[in-house]
Protein backbone atom coordinates (compact mmCIF):
# COMPACT_ATOMS: atom_id res chain seq x y z
CA UNK A 1 0.00 0.00 0.00
CA UNK A 2 1.59 3.11 -0.99
CA UNK A 3 1.56 6.18 1.93
CA UNK A 4 2.45 9.39 2.53
CA UNK A 5 2.95 11.18 5.65
CA UNK A 6 2.46 14.70 6.18
CA UNK A 7 4.22 16.60 8.55
CA UNK A 8 2.87 19.86 9.48
CA UNK A 9 5.41 22.08 11.36
CA UNK A 10 5.35 25.96 12.63
CA UNK A 11 8.38 27.12 14.60
CA UNK A 12 9.50 23.72 15.29
CA UNK A 13 13.08 24.03 14.51
CA UNK A 14 14.60 22.83 17.99
CA UNK A 15 12.41 19.65 17.01
CA UNK A 16 12.00 18.51 13.79
CA UNK A 17 14.82 16.61 12.54
CA UNK A 18 14.51 14.13 15.45
CA UNK A 19 11.11 13.66 14.25
CA UNK A 20 12.28 13.30 10.85
CA UNK A 21 15.11 10.70 11.55
CA UNK A 22 12.58 8.56 13.46
CA UNK A 23 9.84 8.76 10.47
CA UNK A 24 12.62 8.08 7.95
CA UNK A 25 13.30 4.60 10.06
CA UNK A 26 10.49 3.96 10.48
CA UNK A 27 9.51 3.82 6.57
CA UNK A 28 12.60 2.17 5.47
CA UNK A 29 11.40 -0.64 7.56
CA UNK A 30 8.26 -0.58 5.43
CA UNK A 31 8.97 -2.91 2.54
CA UNK A 32 4.95 -2.71 0.65
CA UNK A 33 4.92 0.22 -1.46
CA UNK A 34 5.98 3.80 -2.33
CA UNK A 35 6.37 5.82 0.16
CA UNK A 36 6.86 9.50 0.42
CA UNK A 37 7.42 12.47 3.47
CA UNK A 38 5.95 15.85 2.80
CA UNK A 39 6.67 18.39 5.46
CA UNK A 40 4.01 21.80 5.51
CA UNK A 41 5.44 25.15 7.09
CA UNK A 42 3.19 27.44 8.12
CA UNK A 43 5.22 30.88 7.68
CA UNK A 44 7.69 29.58 10.80
CA UNK A 45 9.45 32.95 12.23
CA UNK A 46 12.75 30.37 13.09
CA UNK A 47 14.78 28.53 11.66
CA UNK A 48 12.84 25.79 10.68
CA UNK A 49 13.44 25.49 6.94
CA UNK A 50 16.61 26.15 6.85
CA UNK A 51 16.95 22.81 9.25
CA UNK A 52 14.46 20.86 7.38
CA UNK A 53 16.53 21.83 3.82
CA UNK A 54 19.82 20.90 5.61
CA UNK A 55 18.12 17.20 6.72
CA UNK A 56 16.88 16.96 2.93
CA UNK A 57 20.13 17.78 1.61
CA UNK A 58 21.61 15.17 3.84
CA UNK A 59 18.46 12.58 2.95
CA UNK A 60 21.00 9.55 1.35
CA UNK A 61 18.19 7.25 1.76
CA UNK A 62 15.99 6.65 -1.14
CA UNK A 63 13.36 8.71 0.36
CA UNK A 64 11.28 11.27 -1.45
CA UNK A 65 10.74 14.53 1.49
CA UNK A 66 8.89 17.59 -0.33
CA UNK A 67 8.86 20.36 1.63
CA UNK A 68 5.54 22.91 1.23
CA UNK A 69 5.86 26.46 2.52
CA UNK A 70 3.16 29.13 3.13
CA UNK A 71 2.05 31.49 0.47
CA UNK A 72 0.54 33.33 3.44
CA UNK A 73 2.04 36.27 5.12
CA UNK A 74 0.98 34.57 8.31
CA UNK A 75 0.15 31.79 10.36
CA UNK A 76 -2.85 30.24 8.96
CA UNK A 77 -3.28 27.73 11.29
CA UNK A 78 -3.41 23.61 11.95
CA UNK A 79 -6.16 22.46 9.87
CA UNK A 80 -5.22 24.63 6.60
CA UNK A 81 -1.44 23.79 7.16
CA UNK A 82 -2.60 20.26 7.37
CA UNK A 83 -4.95 20.06 4.24
CA UNK A 84 -1.69 21.38 2.16
CA UNK A 85 0.02 18.61 2.70
CA UNK A 86 -2.86 15.99 2.24
CA UNK A 87 -4.27 17.87 -1.12
CA UNK A 88 -0.04 17.14 -2.45
CA UNK A 89 -0.19 13.70 -1.24
CA UNK A 90 0.21 10.42 -3.73
CA UNK A 91 -0.52 7.69 -1.22
CA UNK A 92 -3.75 6.10 -0.40
CA UNK A 93 -3.14 6.25 3.31
CA UNK A 94 -2.20 9.42 4.71
CA UNK A 95 -0.46 9.58 7.78
CA UNK A 96 -0.52 12.66 9.99
CA UNK A 97 2.29 13.26 12.64
CA UNK A 98 2.97 16.71 14.62
CA UNK A 99 6.57 17.87 14.52
CA UNK A 100 6.89 16.85 18.82
CA UNK A 101 5.70 13.01 17.17
CA UNK A 102 8.78 10.32 17.84
CA UNK A 103 7.70 7.12 15.76
CA UNK A 104 8.29 3.53 16.65
CA UNK A 105 10.09 1.89 14.43
CA UNK A 106 7.45 -0.82 13.32
CA UNK A 107 4.49 1.79 13.96
CA UNK A 108 3.04 1.55 9.93
CA UNK A 109 2.20 -1.98 9.50
CA UNK A 110 -0.42 -2.15 12.16
CA UNK A 111 -2.57 0.81 11.15
CA UNK A 112 -2.47 -0.30 7.58
CA UNK A 113 -3.52 -3.86 7.97
CA UNK A 114 -7.27 -2.11 9.14
CA UNK A 115 -7.62 -0.54 5.59
CA UNK A 116 -8.29 -3.62 3.93
CA UNK A 117 -11.71 -2.86 4.93
CA UNK A 118 -13.45 -0.25 2.49
CA UNK A 119 -15.41 0.98 5.61
CA UNK A 120 -12.68 2.15 7.34
CA UNK A 121 -11.62 5.55 7.36
CA UNK A 122 -9.25 6.46 9.84
CA UNK A 123 -6.88 4.47 12.63
CA UNK A 124 -4.95 5.83 15.73
CA UNK A 125 -2.17 4.84 17.30
CA UNK A 126 -0.93 4.37 21.17
CA UNK A 127 0.11 7.96 22.01
CA UNK A 128 3.02 7.64 24.80
CA UNK A 129 2.22 11.32 25.54
CA UNK A 130 4.69 12.89 27.58
CA UNK A 131 3.38 15.22 30.54
CA UNK A 132 5.35 16.70 32.61
CA UNK A 133 7.63 13.43 34.48
CA UNK A 134 4.61 11.14 33.86
CA UNK A 135 4.21 8.88 30.48
CA UNK A 136 0.73 7.91 30.26
CA UNK A 137 -0.47 6.39 27.51
CA UNK A 138 -3.62 7.49 25.41
CA UNK A 139 -4.67 7.22 21.72
CA UNK A 140 -8.62 5.82 22.02
CA UNK A 141 -11.18 8.35 22.45
CA UNK A 142 -14.70 8.35 24.04
CA UNK A 143 -17.31 10.65 24.68
CA UNK A 144 -20.79 11.71 25.74
CA UNK A 145 -22.89 14.65 25.19
CA UNK A 146 -23.73 16.38 28.25
CA UNK A 147 -24.81 20.07 29.19
CA UNK A 148 -25.21 20.62 25.39
CA UNK A 149 -21.76 19.92 24.54
CA UNK A 150 -19.86 16.75 23.71
CA UNK A 151 -17.83 15.76 26.51
CA UNK A 152 -14.46 14.00 24.98
CA UNK A 153 -12.29 11.86 27.39
CA UNK A 154 -9.53 9.54 26.92
CA UNK A 155 -11.22 5.84 26.87
CA UNK A 156 -9.66 2.48 27.80
CA UNK A 157 -6.99 0.79 25.24
CA UNK A 158 -8.44 -2.21 25.47
CA UNK A 159 -11.10 -1.48 23.15
CA UNK A 160 -10.50 -1.10 19.16
CA UNK A 161 -13.25 1.83 18.40
CA UNK A 162 -12.76 4.94 19.20
CA UNK A 163 -14.89 8.06 18.70
CA UNK A 164 -12.06 10.09 17.17
CA UNK A 165 -8.68 9.39 15.17
CA UNK A 166 -6.07 11.89 16.48
CA UNK A 167 -4.96 14.67 13.53
CA UNK A 168 -1.24 14.30 15.71
CA UNK A 169 -1.01 10.78 15.60
CA UNK A 170 -3.59 8.78 12.72
CA UNK A 171 -3.37 7.04 9.28
CA UNK A 172 -6.48 8.39 7.10
CA UNK A 173 -8.27 7.16 3.49
CA UNK A 174 -6.94 9.78 1.57
CA UNK A 175 -10.56 8.63 -1.11
CA UNK A 176 -12.04 9.34 1.94
CA UNK A 177 -10.75 12.13 3.02
CA UNK A 178 -11.65 14.05 -0.27
CA UNK A 179 -15.11 12.91 -0.07
CA UNK A 180 -14.94 14.37 3.52
CA UNK A 181 -13.69 17.73 2.37
CA UNK A 182 -10.99 17.26 4.66
CA UNK A 183 -10.04 19.05 8.24
CA UNK A 184 -12.04 22.16 8.12
CA UNK A 185 -10.55 25.66 8.37
CA UNK A 186 -13.31 26.92 10.68
CA UNK A 187 -11.39 25.21 13.44
CA UNK A 188 -7.78 26.88 13.47
CA UNK A 189 -5.85 28.02 14.55
CA UNK A 190 -6.37 24.82 16.76
CA UNK A 191 -8.07 21.75 18.77
CA UNK A 192 -11.28 20.07 17.97
CA UNK A 193 -10.57 19.64 13.79
CA UNK A 194 -9.43 16.07 14.37
CA UNK A 195 -13.02 15.02 16.58
CA UNK A 196 -14.80 17.35 13.77
CA UNK A 197 -13.86 15.42 11.30
CA UNK A 198 -13.95 12.02 12.96
CA UNK A 199 -17.49 12.81 14.07
CA UNK A 200 -18.32 13.27 10.07
CA UNK A 201 -16.94 10.46 9.29
CA UNK A 202 -18.77 8.16 11.63
CA UNK A 203 -22.60 10.26 10.79
CA UNK A 204 -21.43 9.18 7.26
CA UNK A 205 -21.42 5.70 7.81
CA UNK A 206 -17.62 5.13 7.72
CA UNK A 207 -16.04 3.83 10.61
CA UNK A 208 -12.80 4.82 13.18
CA UNK A 209 -10.29 2.43 14.42
CA UNK A 210 -7.62 2.24 17.28
CA UNK A 211 -4.86 0.39 16.96
CA UNK A 212 -2.90 -0.97 20.09
CA UNK A 213 0.05 -1.74 18.45
CA UNK A 214 1.39 1.28 16.49
CA UNK A 215 3.22 3.31 19.21
CA UNK A 216 4.68 6.72 19.29
CA UNK A 217 5.69 9.18 21.72
CA UNK A 218 3.91 12.57 22.02
CA UNK A 219 6.14 15.35 23.88
CA UNK A 220 3.56 17.97 23.81
CA UNK A 221 5.39 20.37 26.09
CA UNK A 222 7.46 20.45 22.85
CA UNK A 223 5.00 22.07 20.37
CA UNK A 224 4.54 25.11 18.87
CA UNK A 225 0.83 25.61 20.76
CA UNK A 226 2.45 25.54 24.34
CA UNK A 227 5.03 28.10 23.53
CA UNK A 228 2.90 30.23 21.43
CA UNK A 229 0.20 30.42 23.05
CA UNK A 230 -1.26 31.55 26.42
CA UNK A 231 -3.24 29.79 28.26
CA UNK A 232 -6.03 31.95 28.45
CA UNK A 233 -5.66 32.18 24.31
CA UNK A 234 -6.13 28.38 24.73
CA UNK A 235 -9.01 27.95 26.68
CA UNK A 236 -11.07 30.70 24.63
CA UNK A 237 -10.18 29.45 21.40
CA UNK A 238 -10.82 25.62 22.58
CA UNK A 239 -14.77 26.98 23.73
CA UNK A 240 -14.78 28.47 20.54
CA UNK A 241 -14.14 25.41 18.87
CA UNK A 242 -16.54 23.19 21.04
CA UNK A 243 -19.54 25.28 20.23
CA UNK A 244 -18.41 25.29 16.32
CA UNK A 245 -18.50 21.52 16.52
CA UNK A 246 -22.04 21.38 17.47
CA UNK A 247 -23.12 24.32 15.41
CA UNK A 248 -21.75 22.23 12.76
CA UNK A 249 -22.72 18.60 13.39
CA UNK A 250 -25.30 17.78 15.65
CA UNK A 251 -28.83 17.35 14.08
CA UNK A 252 -30.59 14.89 16.68
CA UNK A 253 -33.86 17.60 17.94
CA UNK A 254 -33.11 16.32 21.62
CA UNK A 255 -29.69 17.17 21.66
CA UNK A 256 -30.26 20.44 19.90
CA UNK A 257 -32.73 21.36 22.60
CA UNK A 258 -29.99 20.18 25.32
CA UNK A 259 -27.56 22.74 23.64
CA UNK A 260 -30.26 25.48 23.65
CA UNK A 261 -31.09 25.22 26.80
CA UNK A 262 -27.64 25.06 28.34
CA UNK A 263 -25.73 27.72 25.98
CA UNK A 264 -27.57 30.93 28.42
CA UNK A 265 -26.71 29.05 31.94
CA UNK A 266 -22.77 28.48 30.61
CA UNK A 267 -22.60 31.94 29.16
CA UNK A 268 -24.08 33.66 32.84
CA UNK A 269 -22.03 31.01 34.39
CA UNK A 270 -18.97 32.53 32.82
CA UNK A 271 -20.07 36.52 33.50
CA UNK A 272 -20.44 35.41 37.25
CA UNK A 273 -17.43 33.65 37.98
CA UNK A 274 -15.07 35.91 35.85
CA UNK A 275 -13.66 33.82 33.82
CA UNK A 276 -15.17 35.09 30.48
CA UNK A 277 -13.25 32.33 28.01
CA UNK A 278 -16.56 30.87 27.27
CA UNK A 279 -18.65 33.84 26.35
CA UNK A 280 -15.50 35.04 24.48
CA UNK A 281 -15.48 31.69 22.80
CA UNK A 282 -19.89 32.05 21.87
CA UNK A 283 -18.93 35.17 20.45
CA UNK A 284 -16.14 34.42 18.37
CA UNK A 285 -17.97 31.69 17.11
CA UNK A 286 -21.54 33.46 16.30
CA UNK A 287 -19.24 35.66 13.60
CA UNK A 288 -18.84 32.94 11.73
CA UNK A 289 -22.28 32.02 11.79
CA UNK A 290 -23.41 32.30 7.92
CA UNK A 291 -20.40 30.05 7.25
CA UNK A 292 -22.06 27.60 9.81
CA UNK A 293 -25.31 27.40 8.38
CA UNK A 294 -23.53 26.50 4.59
CA UNK A 295 -21.45 23.90 5.66
CA UNK A 296 -23.95 22.32 8.00
CA UNK A 297 -26.39 22.05 5.36
CA UNK A 298 -23.57 20.52 3.10
CA UNK A 299 -22.83 17.55 5.85
CA UNK A 300 -26.20 17.28 6.35
CA UNK A 301 -26.51 15.25 2.64
CA UNK A 302 -23.76 13.18 3.57
CA UNK A 303 -24.85 12.07 6.73
CA UNK A 304 -26.30 8.73 7.08
CA UNK A 305 -26.30 8.08 11.13
CA UNK A 306 -27.78 9.71 13.57
CA UNK A 307 -25.82 11.19 16.50
CA UNK A 308 -27.41 8.68 19.22
CA UNK A 309 -26.34 6.19 16.54
CA UNK A 310 -22.67 7.92 16.60
CA UNK A 311 -22.56 8.09 20.30
CA UNK A 312 -24.59 4.91 21.49
CA UNK A 313 -21.17 2.74 21.29
CA UNK A 314 -19.30 4.91 23.59
CA UNK A 315 -22.20 5.17 26.46
CA UNK A 316 -20.85 2.10 28.47
CA UNK A 317 -16.98 3.78 28.28
CA UNK A 318 -17.27 7.04 29.39
CA UNK A 319 -15.56 6.12 33.18
CA UNK A 320 -12.67 4.83 31.40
Amino acid sequence: MNISIVIPNYNGEKIIEKNLESVVKALLNYKDGKKEIIVTDDGSEDNSLAVINNFIDKNNFGINIHLITSAASHNLGFSSNVDKGVKKASGEVVILLNTDVIVSLDFIEPLLKHFDDPKVFAVGCTDESVEGEEVIERGRGVGRFERGFLLHQAGSLDETNTLWVSGGSGAFRKKVWDELGGLDPLFNPFYWEDIDLSYRALKAGYKLVFERASVVRHEHEKGAIKKQYSSTNVKRISYRNQILFVWLNITDINLVTSHLFWLPYHIMRSLLTGDFSLLLGFLAAFKKIPNILAKRNQRKRIFVLSDKEVLLPFKENNND
